[in-house]
């Protein structure tokens, strides 16, 4: 099928549909192959259409050129099944974006106490400083290769060559002071994890080992508190940089040491835990 086919002579899509689609600015065959069914099913229920499951498989059967009705009953079911999931209610910042949308349903605000990982999450999100955490999100691979998975061992062994190469590469943020504090960081972090037997150690004290569950509603959510303020000034006390207590807070979003889903959030009660503050 010629990818630049317009709307109107697909099949399946009648003039209520191409109008909704048209609105979101999806107008060829070449569009609707890009997003697929079930993000534009999405995207249109995003904008208030009332897109149903019947679209989902007209839109499947005008990408493939075939009537809806024919397809196999296994695609249609796997379709419905990924329908609902991508309209389920979920906290607005997490959006469209599949990629937002899965750290949203997976990781945000699940209770991490492995160490690679909180450092990795801790150099992240000193990262993320001044830019939107989807651009962190989006480099957070090559960033894995760029700094030896994380490893603090290793990155606390980085010199001024090593800091050189890393300011060149254009996977990650080319900020001198970022980079930098990476490595200062990593030193730090390994002094905290011999005095306290882990850095898990460490950090859930200030939140007395059990995740804070919240129960915020949309554009309630706090950018820092007194819990952040307080492992701020702990943090750099002890000498890391760029943990100001609004960075901190996300850190703590982001490895569960609070659930922060709204309430609406169908995350919210899945992460519920038994303490509230």
């Amino acid at each position: 099928m010629r990818s630049d086919k317009t709307l109107a002579q697909l099949r399946n899509l009648g003039t209520t549909s191409v109008r909704w689609l048209q609105a979101i600015g999806v107008r060829t065959h070449a569009d609707i192959a890009h997003l697929g069914s079930v993000t534009i099913y999405q995207l249109l229920r995003a904008h208030g259409y009332p897109a149903t499951l019947n679209l989902v498989y007209a839109l499947e059967g005008a990408r493939r050129d075939i009537e809806w009705r024919r397809l196999p009953a296994t695609l249609k079911r796997r379709l419905k099944a990924a329908a609902e999931h991508a309209v389920k209610p979920r906290c607005t910042w997490a959006g469209v974006d599949p990629l937002y949308m899965r750290y949203h349903d997976e990781e945000w605000g699940v209770p991490v106490h492995d160490d690679r990982r909180l450092f990795e999450f801790l150099i992240l999100e000193g990262a993320q400083a001044g830019l939107s955490w989807i651009t962190i999100l989006r480099k957070r691979e090559a960033y894995r290769a760029a700094f030896d998975g994380f490893d603090p061992v290793r990155i606390a062994r980085y010199d001024r060559r090593r800091v050189a190469q890393l300011l060149g590469n254009a996977g990650i943020v080319r900020n001198r002071l970022k980079i930098e504090s990476a490595v200062t960081n990593a030193r730090v972090f390994l002094a905290v994890q011999n005095e306290f037997g882990g850095f898990d150690h460490y950090l859930w004290r200030f939140v007395d080992g059990r995740p804070i569950t919240n129960r915020w509603r949309d554009g309630e959510v706090p950018a820092r508190t007194e819990v952040s303020d307080a492992l701020s000034k702990d943090l750099a006390k002890r000498g890391f940089r760029f943990v100001g207590s609004t960075i901190c807070y996300a850190f703590m979003q982001a490895i569960g040491m609070v659930n922060d889903h709204t309430t609406r959030c169908f995350r919210h009660r899945e992460l519920k835990a038994p303490r509230h503050r």
